[in-house]
């Protein structure tokens, strides 16, 4: 599990996704409930790799798209 995904799940606030998977990893369980569904992971890794992806994709939607400028000339050669 990489630190700074579980710092971040950690930090997220209390009931929502991230936390409640963060709390269910950093207790050693595998099971988790979130909005009346519980969901049984096989394995603390698997949780992990649930939370990276969660990780990835509420970071990906949050990132602003990158802009570049470019620009060209065109000099005639006499």
């Amino acid at each position: 599990m990489d630190p700074t995904v579980l710092a971040w799940a950690l930090a997220q606030p209390a009931g929502t996704r991230a936390a409640v998977l963060a709390a269910a990893f950093t207790g050693g369980t595998t099971r988790v409930t979130f909005d009346g569904r519980t969901v049984e992971y096989r394995s603390l890794d698997e949780l992990g790799r649930a939370l990276s992806v969660l990780h990835g994709a509420e970071n990906t939607a949050a990132r602003r798209p990158s802009v570049t400028f470019a620009s060209f000339s065109r000099e005639g050669s006499k």
